[in-house]
């Protein structure tokens, strides 16, 4: 009988022999050259410890706007599978992702795929055959080993470089760097938004002749007191790709509709993108500002309507809670500050805590139902050995949201974060 989406996705969970993860691209390369995957358009791949899914956000509503069809690869997903695999941001089918799985596994033979990898080839056939006019795919994880990277990329990006998967990509940053590099490619610009950026990151795109564009050096941002910013572009050494002493400033631009500190740098590598693949995929002023009003991107600092104020944030790993952290800091006063909070074991909990600590007055926590979730002694247990004091259990971070809204005023503030799940959990009770 022909599998659902759900059956298919419950197979996958389990189907390839060494788990969820299995980096390296022998084997999804074998099954993509089968499958006859060949991009016909500009591809753009999207790296980083954060802002990855924003900066897919970016352009796959700017390159909407400007009437083109988008194909967007993003994960993980909130709440339904299919928001990984979209077209000009909307969530394909599940007829769509099935015919494609169904092809997929016909195609692989004895050759074991984890479920990123089917996700992967899945989101390529769909794009192929769709006819798109140009591919965003955002990478899982760390960038050179990442199924993602099958694919050469037109334009790559590295939005940020801190640490986050440590058992496979490293212990320090230049480590971390160096893997993320690994979606350059020789003569395609790369555009890095860490400033400073990892002298190893630098070294591969010299070492493979990318022409690296930085923030700060060749792009960059600035803005009229929160009301209005201006993207500055003037390349410095881009191998030839530009006119010599080419400046482009894009003016009067409105706040991007992504909240958070980070966000104007998340669009402004989004803008160099555009930039770079000018040629092949031209773009107008109107358009991007449509795009940066329009753009939507679920948990990413995501404020919800009405009273008190609540937050949604996926921020999971120390380099998102410092972000988390200014975009809290630069909010009104809020006369009590509510943490609903759960975060995966295989994290940097203490870091994530220790750096956002002083931004609550009481935590609500609960465990994730889930292999890799903290179970709530622990939770309580490394809270109160960070000097937390204040903090309620609850039984699952849906309860913990609802009592957090009963016991807040009007004047009190909620953050729900610490994983995708915790945001996941929360957005399925709205």
């Amino acid at each position: 009988m022909k599998k659902s989406l759900s059956q298919w996705l419950t197979h996958l969970e389990t189907a390839h022999s060494n788990g969820l993860i299995d980096m390296g691209l022998s084997r999804v390369s074998e099954v993509k050259t089968r499958m006859n995957l060949v991009p016909h358009c500009p591809v753009v791949v999207v790296a980083g410890t954060n802002g990855k899914g924003s900066v897919c956000a970016y352009l796959s509503q700017i390159y909407t706007e400007a009437g083109f069809k988008v194909g967007t690869l993003t994960s993980p997903h909130l709440l339904r599978y299919n928001e990984r695999i979209a077209v000009n941001t909307e969530p394909v089918p599940d007829d769509v992702i099935v015919e494609s799985f169904e092809r997929i596994e016909a195609a692989r033979g004895d050759v074991s795929l984890t479920y990123f990898e089917f996700n992967t080839l899945a989101a390529a056939d769909i794009f192929i055959r769709e006819q798109v006019d140009v591919m965003v795919l955002e990478v899982g994880l760390g960038g050179r080993l990442d199924a993602v990277n099958i694919f050469d990329a037109d334009c790559a990006v590295v939005t940020s470089v801190d640490l986050d998967h440590e058992s496979y990509l490293g212990n320090t940053v230049e480590a971390v760097g160096f893997e993320k590099a690994g979606v350059f490619r020789s003569g395609k610009p790369a555009v890095c938004g860490q400033v400073p950026p990892p002298q190893s990151l630098q070294n591969h795109a010299e070492n493979i002749g990318a022409p690296l564009l930085l923030l700060g050096r060749d792009f960059g941002v600035t803005k009229l007191e929160n009301v209005q910013w201006s993207f500055h572009f003037h390349p410095q050494t881009a191998g030839g790709l530009f006119s010599d002493g080419l400046k482009r400033n894009r003016n009067a631009l409105p706040m991007p509709a992504l909240r958070g500190a980070y966000q104007t740098n998340n669009a402004a590598c989004a803008l160099a993108v555009l930039e770079c693949l000018n040629d092949k995929l031209p773009v107008d002023l109107g358009a991007i500002k449509r795009g940066l009003l329009k753009v939507n991107n679920p948990g990413r600092f995501q404020v919800l309507p009405g009273r008190p104020l609540t937050i949604l944030d996926v921020g999971h790993n120390p380099h998102a809670a410092r972000a988390l952290r200014q975009s809290l800091i630069n909010l009104p006063y809020a006369q009590k500050r509510i943490a609903v909070f759960s975060i995966l074991a295989d994290k940097d909990s203490d870091g994530v805590i220790g750096i956002l600590k002083d931004q609550f007055d009481e935590w609500y926590i609960a465990p994730l139902d889930m292999p890799r979730g903290m179970d709530a002694e622990s939770l309580r247990q490394k809270l109160e050995s960070c000097g937390i004091g204040r903090l309620k259990t609850f039984e699952n971070v849906a309860a913990a949201y609802r009592a957090a809204l009963a016991d807040a005023g009007e004047n009190d503030r909620i953050t729900v974060f610490g994983s995708f799940h915790t945001v996941a959990e929360v957005m399925a009770t709205l």
